[in-house]
């Protein structure tokens, strides 16, 4: 799960998807990390804000900020990203692995609303953070939803 910064939505998407996943017990199907497009926040802990918003829905996360390496095109399956920016990095980066393997999408291409775009929140507030996690929630379900 890819955003630029790795500090609000990849996180977010990453501990709900965690939370899925554990939830229904198939979590050792499924190997979840999230990173970022730049390296601007690595090592950052999530925006306090992301982290406030998941704490609201019971969720906990110790995620520090990294950025995509080549070994992640190699070994996921799928790279899920939150906007074209990110999707346009993520397919550039893709072109110069020999082996990559993942398939990269927008997350919001699962969402059954029909919101493709998951937007950035940082330079928003809190209602902005809200609705990052209903999209994440609602694509991650989809995603899970579907034969993989």
């Amino acid at each position: 799960l890819v955003s630029i910064g790795n500090i609000c939505r990849s996180p977010i998407a990453e501990a709900v998807f965690r939370k899925l996943v554990t939830d229904e017990k198939v979590e050792h199907k499924w190997r979840t990390d999230s990173a970022a497009v730049s390296d601007w926040n690595v090592g950052r802990s999530p925006d306090s804000r992301a982290l406030s918003c998941l704490r609201n829905h019971g969720i906990e996360t110790a995620h520090k900020a990294r950025q995509v390496t080549k070994e992640d095109f190699q070994t996921f399956d799928y790279i899920l990203c939150m906007d074209e920016s990110n999707l346009r990095d993520l397919n550039r980066k893709s072109n110069q692995v020999k082996d990559c393997k993942a398939k990269i999408e927008l997350l919001g291409s699962y969402d059954p609303q029909k919101q493709l775009i998951i937007e950035d929140p940082y330079y928003g507030n809190e209602k902005d953070f809200e609705t990052v996690y209903e999209q994440c929630l609602r694509c991650c379900k989809a995603f899970l939803e579907k034969p993989h």
